[in-house]
This record gives C-alpha cells, sequence and structure tokens, in this order.
C-alpha cells in the first residue's frame, strides 16, 4: 500500500515538472492578479490594507480553482484511471497520492509567495504568519475539496463550469475563516479560533475527501 501511494506520488510530480507550465500557471495568475491591483484600485497603503485579507485569500482560491480541473483529467484520456480504478491497490490512497502532489504543485508554492505578494498590497506585519499558517493548511482543505468536484466531472466533455458550481459553495467557509484569521491578526485580535476552524475543516477534509473521491471516480467511470 505504502508503495503504491510513493509511486503515485513520484510519478504526478516527475510529469508536473516535466510539464513546468502546470506548476507556473497558478502561481503567475496569483502573482499578476495582485500585483494589478493597486492599479486598478488605489495606490495608496492604507487602503490597500484594509482589503488585502481579502483580496490575497479569493485570489489563492481562484488560482486552485484553475489548477484542480486538470488533476484526474489527464489520467482519464490516456487511460491511467482506468487503470488506477481496477487496480488492487486501494484507490482511496491512489487518490489521496494524487491529492497531495497536487497541493504540492499549487497549494504550497502559493503559501509561500504570499508574503511578498502581501508586501505588495502593503499588509501590516501582525497578518504575514497568520497569512502564511491559514494559506498552509486553507490550500490543502481547498485541494481535497476541488479533487471530489474534479472526480465527478472528470468524464464530462466541457466540465469545467459545472466543477466551478460544484466546489467553489464548498470553498466558502476556507475563505471566510481565511481572510478572517488575517484580519484579525491586523486588527490586534486573536487568531486562535479562525485557524481552529481550518484546521478541523482540514481534519475533516483527510477524512473523507479520498473516499468520496474514489467513490465518484468509480461511479464516473463506470458511467
Amino acid at each position: 500500500m505504502g508503495s503504491g501511494f510513493i509511486s503515485i506520488l513520484r510519478r504526478d510530480l516527475l510529469l508536473a515538472f516535466r510539464n513546468r507550465g502546470e506548476i507556473a500557471n497558478p502561481v503567475i495568475f496569483f502573482f499578476i492578479v495582485v500585483t494589478l491591483i493597486p492599479l486598478g484600485l488605489t495606490p495608496e497603503a492604507s487602503r490597500l490594507a484594509e482589503i488585502a485579507p481579502g483580496i490575497l485569500w479569493v485570489m489563492a482560491l481562484l488560482a486552485s480553482l484553475l489548477s484542480v480541473d486538470g488533476l484526474f483529467l489527464s489520467d482519464y484520456r490516456d487511460g491511467t484511471l482506468e487503470q488506477l480504478v481496477i487496480s488492487p491497490q486501494p484507490l482511496y490512497l491512489m487518490v489521496l497520492a494524487k491529492i497531495l502532489a497536487h497541493w504540492l504543485i499549487s497549494g504550497l508554492p502559493l503559501t509561500l509567495l504570499s508574503p511578498v505578494l502581501g508586501m505588495m498590497l502593503s499588509l501590516p506585519k501582525e497578518g504575514y504568519l497568520p497569512l502564511v499558517a491559514s494559506l498552509f493548511m486553507g490550500t490543502a482543505v481547498l485541494s481535497l475539496v476541488g479533487a471530489i468536484g474534479a472526480a465527478l466531472t472528470v468524464a464530462l466533455r466541457k466540465g469545467g463550469l459545472l466543477l466551478s458550481l460544484i466546489v467553489v459553495p464548498l470553498y466558502m467557509p476556507v475563505l471566510i475563516f481565511g481572510s478572517s484569521a488575517v484580519q484579525r491578526a491586523v486588527d490586534g485580535f486573536s487568531v486562535q479560533g479562525p485557524l481552529a476552524v481550518i484546521g478541523a475543516l482540514l481534519a475533516f477534509s483527510l477524512l473523507i475527501s479520498p473516499f468520496a473521491t474514489a467513490g465518484a471516480l468509480r461511479v464516473g467511470m463506470h458511467g
């Protein structure tokens, strides 16, 4: 079981590094949009600081949504996904390996880049640590939840719009508590509550998502 998990994880990471555009696209999108915010709204540091927590989290959510569509798509097209479904290895474990690879490729770079973009939006220094902590956990939740939607729509020709309709409402709690944690830190309040909620969402998603995604893949492949 462990060897299968590691093999899938290694394979997906290797494929991603061979096609570096898959890694770069969400990061470039995140960077460009946040860079354009001061040009489109205002360059005043005080006003940017007010909207920085929400803007950073909304852009992280959209960047994650941009990449989650292809989580199973290439494997479905080349037949690899069918082999995974009929493999004797537990499908939920293979799915978890693919979700982890997706987070390492998309969510982790966004998390590491966020302090730089926070500086560009004049985010007060009190918000940097909560921003990184909330994105570290929150982007993992986005990958886990997005995997369910990606599995449900993988066999559809134009499943991108349906995927958005499925997962965006489920993303809302992460967005609300993630931006709230940063905003509360900036305002001088405790961030333990919002971060604890995101941690609980992560634990719940880790428990439910691999099994729900595996079930959705089986239904999609048989359909």
